[in-house]
């Protein structure tokens, strides 16, 4: 669509940018407004650009509906927006700013027809099933996400998310009234009120109610609906539950820890692991730090795999006792990391690639190369409003995953010799 005014606001560089598509009489029609998916930098940058084509009046074909206070830009920026629906009069509804487009000129921008897509294909649209309730309802006041717009993103991620989802037992993180508000872990639910999701057998736990899957893209599209932000998965496969297939070493920062500090952390436990003879594939947490994973054949139970990352951990913190703590207490790692290896416990989850994080900005967990970790400003490098500009690398950077996993008992072996 073609941007061009700047509506006003207090809000740093922007406020919400106007939108047109030219008619086939040749004229600028109004086509509604997007005032989400900008950050500060994008916001100032966007403000420069437009402040350069001012002009004294509107560029659009006559309509009520234009907010009147409105600075006026010459309509030469092409902008791309996702968004519900059309409206009756022609706007879109539930609009998310993605980026500006180059490849275009904005009179080659009309309104595009609607074409019929399949279920289980979608990826920026939301299935005609799905009825989201409260679509307006702020999840996030840092970015100004909605609701609709994390139904969205998990639409848009969902293929890429499901190859880390499926066939593992999963945990929800649920925050109804947003980000900030008081928030609910649930690893049992109502199927019934979620379609997509299934229960593994509740003989896998029979303490407990049956366990959860997230399948399907519907799983995740309701369970988004249902106010869900975060989605934790387990490290082994519901058909082989009782012994493990990965092992996850999450790097926790305390206080006083730079980023800096989080990447050569990062490469330490990557050379370490090398040592021992493991594979290890990176991604960011979403948060503040940085999530290390092994693929292992599923061999040894929980305790033994436990035990081994406790040996890991161990091992880095004797050898760099000024770089990580073993004890997982905020007065043990002050400047130091912990080098979480709970996470590597029965029943314990850790967030799943792609998933979202209940924190200001709601950054994204994202599968990265090793050769990518310098380039990485944060934890939260990628957020739902960015995750866009992802989607073409998607998960190639864990390419070799499914096919590097090995035996652990060759490196208990070896750490056992290093101890």
């Amino acid at each position: 669509m073609a941007a061009t005014p700047i509506r006003k606001s207090s809000r740093t560089g922007i406020g919400s940018l106007l939108l047109g598509t030219y008619g086939k009489d040749g004229e600028l029609h109004y086509a509604g407004n997007v005032g989400t998916g900008f950050n500060d930098k994008t916001l100032r940058d966007l403000a420069e650009k437009l402040m350069r084509l001012k002009a004294e009046e509107s560029p659009f074909a006559t309509s009520k509906a234009i907010a009147r206070k409105a600075h006026w830009v010459k309509p030469q920026l092409v902008a791309e927006v996702s968004f519900g629906e059309w409206t009756r009069g022609g706007s879109v509804r539930h609009a998310v700013f993605q980026g500006l487009r180059k490849d275009k000129k904005a009179r080659e921008i009309s309104r595009e027809v609607a074409a019929h897509v399949e279920e289980e294909t979608v990826h920026s649209k939301l299935p005609a099933s799905l009825k989201v309730t409260n679509p307006d309802r702020l999840v996030d006041s840092a970015s100004g996400i909605k609701k609709i717009d994390v139904v969205r993103y998990y639409a848009l991620v969902a293929d890429l998310m499901l190859e880390h989802t499926k066939g593992r037992p999963i945990a929800l993180l649920r925050a109804p009234d947003g980000v900030g508000s008081e928030a609910f872990f649930q690893k049992h639910a109502d199927v019934s009120k979620l379609r997509g999701l299934k229960e593994f057998p509740r003989e896998l736990d029979p303490d407990h109610p049956p366990m959860l899957e997230a399948g399907t893209t519907q799983a995740l599209l309701s369970a988004a609906q249902f106010n869900v932000i975060e989605f934790h998965t387990q490290n082994a496969f519901g058909r082989t539950y009782e012994k493990p297939n990965r092992i996850l070493f999450d790097l926790d920062p305390g206080s006083g820890v730079e980023w800096a500090q989080i990447q050569e952390a990062a490469q330490l436990v990557h050379a370490f692991l090398e040592e021992l003879g493991l594979p290890s594939f990176l991604k960011t947490s979403g948060g503040k730090g940085l999530h290390v994973v092994v693929p292992i054949k599923p061999y040894y139970d929980w305790d033994t795999v436990k035990a081994f990352s406790k040996q890991v951990v161990e091992h880095m913190a004797m050898t760099l006792p000024d770089r990580f703590a073993v004890k997982s207490g905020p007065k043990n790692r002050v400047g130091k990391i912990f080098i979480d290896y709970l996470r590597n416990g029965r029943g314990a989850t850790t967030v799943a690639a792609w998933s979202a994080r209940a924190r200001p900005g709601l950054g994204i967990s994202v599968p990265v190369g090793w050769d990518e970790l310098a380039s990485l400003r944060g934890g939260d490098h990628w957020t739902v409003a960015t995750a866009h500009t992802r989607l073409d690398v998607g998960n190639s950077p864990w390419a070799g995953y499914a096919k590097a996993a090995v035996g652990l008992a060759p490196a208990m072996k070896a750490i056992g010799a290093t101890g």
